[in-house]
């Protein structure tokens, strides 16, 4: 099987390809895989020349604790053809890819898996949640809290674009587990709502000097259904979700993505009020340098960890002294007796802080040497807020 880079006169054929290996056909008019960069796209080839299979990678940018911001390639459109499946197609690709990227620099490679079963033998581990909220709204009074200063406006998806360019932009540099929106991305409506063209109602919130500081974007169909909350804090979130269940012609709103630290629930005298449904992984890490990415991010506290971390799709095995001094972290290769051992998968679930090292110790994935280092290890890799990855790639 050969590996063959795409240009941009393979754009169709690509799109063949892809979903030809989910039995399936494009949509007319969409224009999702108008973003795709065919530079970093491939094809997996037979010996007589057929196109059975194909990857690609996005250009973005990923949040790290600390409001760190590192570039990182978002894997995409994956696919082999059902009758090359097991001949390792997918291997290959996937070989090429992180070679590429770590060519580029990038140390990390992100995706969403379509399998959970797929992507832990290539490295990658569940590192944020998300989860859907159903809000019964005739149920949904408030708790007695102090109503926050601004103001919002209702607009439609086609008026207000930029302002939500402007506004994710801005929320997504804080929040750990957040993804860039390429300028294009919007331009072209490359995406699900809201930044598709697809018609949606906007509840900007602007603070109390007019300034645009969060929103969300919904439609009304019986239910209220809200496609994302962008907030640029708790007192944004709080306002723009009482608007949302003020709503009238609905008795119920759903949000579709929340974080885990979704502080709704305990905003309402009626906390069974709000359902919590769907929960399911959405991004997925990828150390393709250990030590450049422990050094990347910011860290919570002091202390000295040493990690014995195996990637058995690389070959690779190391061992690594990460301290940590005034929340920066140096990483070095070391000798010494390990704290932890644990898969380059199991790192990438803990790496931004949305799982607990000790979790994945009780559940027999990492091997913990002496009886302080889960704890300490928790306390390392906790983030200052939950990470949470709306975008859809």
């Amino acid at each position: 099987m050969e590996i063959r880079p795409t240009a941009e006169h393979d754009r169709d054929t690509f799109i063949e390809t892809l979903f030809a290996a989910f039995g399936r056909f494009p949509a007319e008019g969409d224009r999702v895989w108008s973003s795709l960069e065919m530079d970093r796209a491939l094809f997996a080839v037979t010996p007589e020349g057929r196109r059975v299979g194909t990857a690609a990678v996005y250009s973005f940018e990923l949040t790290l604790p600390g409001e760190v911001v590192v570039p990182a390639g978002g894997v995409t459109a994956v696919g082999v053809l059902p009758s090359h499946r097991r001949r390792g197609a997918l291997t290959a690709m996937m070989r090429h890819q992180h070679a590429d990227a770590r060519a580029r620099g990038e140390f990390l490679s992100v995706l969403l898996a379509s399998e959970a079963v797929i992507y832990r033998r290539f490295g990658y581990g569940p590192a944020t949640t998300t989860h859907r909220l159903t809000v019964d709204r005739l149920r949904a009074a408030p708790r007695r809290t102090a109503v926050p200063a601004g103001s919002i406006e209702v607009l439609r998806r086609a008026e207000c674009g930029d302002l939500l360019e402007e506004v994710y932009d801005r929320y997504r540099r804080a929040r750990p587990g957040a993804l860039s929106r390429p300028p294009h991305w919007w331009a072209r409506g490359a995406g699900q709502a809201p930044i598709s063209a697809a018609p949606r109602y906007v509840a900007l919130h602007r603070d109390a000097d007019g300034l645009p500081d969060g929103y969300a974007t919904y439609l009304l169909d019986g239910t209220l259904t809200v496609d994302e909350t962008i907030a640029a804090d708790d007192a944004v979130t709080t306002a723009l979700a009482r608007f949302l269940l003020d709503h009238d012609l609905s008795t119920r709103v759903v949000f579709r993505h929340c974080p885990p630290d979704h502080p709704l629930r305990w905003q309402l005298a009626d906390f069974r009020a709000a359902e919590v449904s769907d929960e399911t992984d959405w991004l997925w890490v990828r150390l393709l340098d250990v030590p450049r990415a422990l050094t990347a991010r910011a860290w919570p506290a002091d202390g000295d960890l040493v990690l014995d971390v195996d990637d058995p799709f690389r070959g690779e095995r190391g061992r690594y002294l990460l301290t940590v001094r005034d929340g920066k972290g140096e990483c070095v290769a070391t000798d010494r007796e390990p704290d932890l051992s644990l898969d380059v998968s199991d790192l990438g679930s803990v790496y931004l802080g949305g799982v607990a090292p000790s979790t994945l110790a009780r559940a027999g994935h990492i091997r913990v040497h002496h009886p302080d280092a889960a704890a300490l290890a928790d306390t390392l890799f906790r983030a200052e807020r939950a990470p949470h990855c709306l975008h859809w790639f």
